[in-house]
């Protein structure tokens, strides 16, 4: 049984449930004549699921498929295998006014705010986009919203007739925030979201993430490199490797009882929570494999020194170790 369904016995309360998630992107060669000669598996079967009013946070190297399995979710890019279940519906057999609400329900937060906001678009315009865009909302409750949503953020209401230039970093992102929020979304995407911003302003944006979540009943999914903000902002964890989920875990389960060698590796590289920590440096020989070709059995056994002979021939399965606390690894089987 899938870590997916079987969270379901822990908290009933689904709102987004991957299965089996598959993403390839060809390869081809040719100038002429193109012909596909491989396939990239960015994402090559996972499972999971987030409960309403969680943070479900996804780490791991670059390259790994964060990014890709948050694009499959939000449909910018369509599945190669597997599906996405929102509120129980397929997301892509939506169609019309189901498929308009699906769009409305989900908004992103990119990692970029200066790239993200349009330099031409005055603040009003930016925030009211997303409520705008799916359908017609009359120009008095688009007025309202926006005044809620600046103010929700931190910004004053007459920040909505000026342009983005005209604010710093922080605020920029804060305008981001605003036009998540402005079409009542039921969850948002994370990217990254203060890896472009000062340390003074990241405690201060992650803090406004966790009163809005508050405020407005919202869920997260986050995506990030650095594990001290991602540990600080989920409720769980997922940590992917080439294409595959490894483990699972609560966030404090996570980081204190890491199960997965690669987990391991990875939290012995973050920098430590106090500077007087002591900690087990663990380093990886090699590289990345290539996701055109994945090494047979276990994905991470050419770089993992504990090894058996099992790990080249089966790919491990999910397990549950403990309750919550899911590992696919041979050597814990």
């Amino acid at each position: 049984m899938s870590a997916a369904g079987t969270h379901a016995s822990v908290k009933a309360d689904i709102l987004i449930e991957v299965r089996g998630l598959k993403k390839y992107f060809p390869v081809t060669k040719g100038i002429f004549t193109e012909r596909v000669v491989g396939w990239l598996k960015a994402v090559n079967g996972i499972d999971f699921s987030v409960c309403r009013g969680e943070t479900f946070g996804l780490v791991g190297e670059s390259g790994c498929g964060k990014t890709t399995t948050l694009k499959c979710i939000l449909l910018m890019e369509r599945p190669t295998g597997g599906s996405v279940f929102f509120e129980g519906k397929d997301i892509l057999s939506l169609m019309g006014d189901s498929f308009s609400d699906y769009r409305r329900s989900l908004q992103v937060v990119m990692q970029d705010p200066t790239s993200a906001l349009n330099p031409r678009m005055r603040v009003e315009e930016i925030v009211s986009e997303p409520m705008i865009a799916q359908s017609k909302v009359p120009k008095n409750i688009v007025k309202d919203r926006v005044a809620e949503v600046l103010t929700a953020v931190g910004l004053s209401q007459d920040s909505a007739l000026l342009y983005p230039h005209e604010f710093s970093g922080g605020q920029r992102q804060r305008i981001a925030v605003a036009r998540a929020l402005s079409s009542h979304p039921k969850c948002i995407i994370l990217d990254e979201p203060v890896s472009a911003l000062d340390v003074s302003i990241q405690a201060q944006i992650m803090n406004l993430l966790k009163d809005i979540q508050s405020q407005f009943e919202l869920t997260y999914i986050m995506i990030g490199h650095d594990l001290a903000v991602v540990k600080h902002m989920s409720t769980r964890i997922g940590v992917m490797y080439l294409g595959k989920l490894v483990e699972i875990a609560e966030s404090e389960e996570l980081y204190s009882k890491p199960l997965h060698p690669y987990t391991q590796a990875l939290l012995s590289a973050a920098l430590p929570s106090h500077p007087d920590a002591q900690r087990k440096e663990i380093v990886l020989l090699g590289e990345v494999p290539s996701p055109l070709n994945p090494p047979p059995g276990c994905r991470f056994h050419p770089r993992c020194q504990h090894a058996k002979q099992s790990c080249s021939e089966v790919e491990p399965s999910m397990q549950e170790m403990c309750p919550g606390h899911w590992v696919a690894c041979n050597l814990d089987t």
